[in-house]
């Protein structure tokens, strides 16, 4: 699986107070990044991922790349809606704190949420662009709320000129009666990191999805995005752990070869112990029973002599 770093730019303009998603633009931005955490992470467990907010006075970091969901979720509690949107400049500090990632062979990647309208020029995103491609950082968008053409034009654009090797997908999703984060699972942004397409197709750097109704653990992941990432992560849990037990049989199985098997009775036809512990002790009754012998004959030789 991908090793990554991932910040993730949520807006919180004034825009997203807007409820033509349900329940609402902000808390359906909430929802999606729970998924895409939840993604990255369980895609390899060393990703980590960092949230910033590019609303308000100015952007600003809310949680550096960590893998403790916790910190996410209280950096998401702790945003307040306000003022517009800083586009260039989120997406520049991002770059920054992906810069300063621990891991130096996690790959770069920002994924940026926009629902409101888009101040900067197309020139300037062009530019920014070609900039972020340069520093091999990855760009995702995930567009929705304000669609007017002039937006989607603008972030077209800036697609088709970071497009690179890893991938930088923009996503455009329209309002509907389905969640946003259900609509996300379909897309290449999350697809790419394991998780099926609805109807158990597969999309450009997507994952093929196995059977029971052609989705995934019998699953779709578009009507239950947690309940089929925790199918996966339970399935390489326990591969995990057949592996670590196949490591433990492997020494006991080598460590009996080499040492010889015994044939040999612990105890001979006397009854005493064999081996050369055994054979010691009868040359000692050898040599015991000799020397009582000559002692015997010597004293009767002497006994002839005082007769004589």
């Amino acid at each position: 699986m991908v090793l990554e770093a991932t910040m993730i730019v949520v807006d919180n303009s004034e825009s997203s107070r807007n409820g033509d998603y349900v329940p609402s633009r902000w808390e359906a931005q909430s929802d999606a990044v729970n998924l895409i955490f939840s993604a990255k992470t369980q895609a390899n467990p060393e990703s980590s991922v960092g949230l910033m907010s590019m609303g308000g006075k100015g952007p600003e970091v809310l949680v550096t790349l960590t893998t403790d969901f916790g910190k996410v979720l209280d950096g998401i509690h702790r945003t307040k809606i306000r003022g517009s949107t800083h586009l260039a400049t989120g997406i520049q500090i991002a770059g920054l704190a992906l810069k300063h990632r621990q891991n130096k062979s996690q790959r770069q990647r920002i994924i940026v949420f926009t629902c409101s309208p888009i101040e900067e020029s197309e020139k300037d995103l062009v530019k920014l662009a070609k900039r972020m491609k340069k520093n091999n950082i990855s760009i995702d968008f995930i567009a929705f709320g304000d669609l007017e053409p002039d937006n989607t034009k603008k972030l077209e654009v800036f697609n088709e000129n970071i497009k690179g090797g890893d991938g930088s997908h923009l996503a455009i999703i329209p309002p509907g009666p389905s969640l946003l984060s259900d609509t996300l699972v379909t897309t290449p942004i999350l697809s790419a990191d394991g998780v099926a397409p609805r109807g158990g197709g597969t999309e450009e750097g997507g994952a093929e999805s196995g059977g029971g109704g052609g989705f995934e653990f019998g699953v779709d992941p578009s009507t239950d995005p947690e309940l089929a990432l925790a199918l996966r992560m339970s399935m390489e849990e326990e591969k995990a752990r057949q592996e670590k037990e196949g490591k433990k049989d492997e020494p006991k199985g080598e460590s009996l070869e080499g040492i010889p098997e015994e044939n040999q009775p612990l105890l001979d036809g006397r009854g005493e112990a064999s081996g050369s512990g055994g054979d010691k002790m009868d040359e000692d009754k050898k040599e015991s029973n000799e020397s009582r012998e000559e002692k015997k004959e010597g004293d009767g030789d002497g006994d002839k002599m005082d007769t004589a």
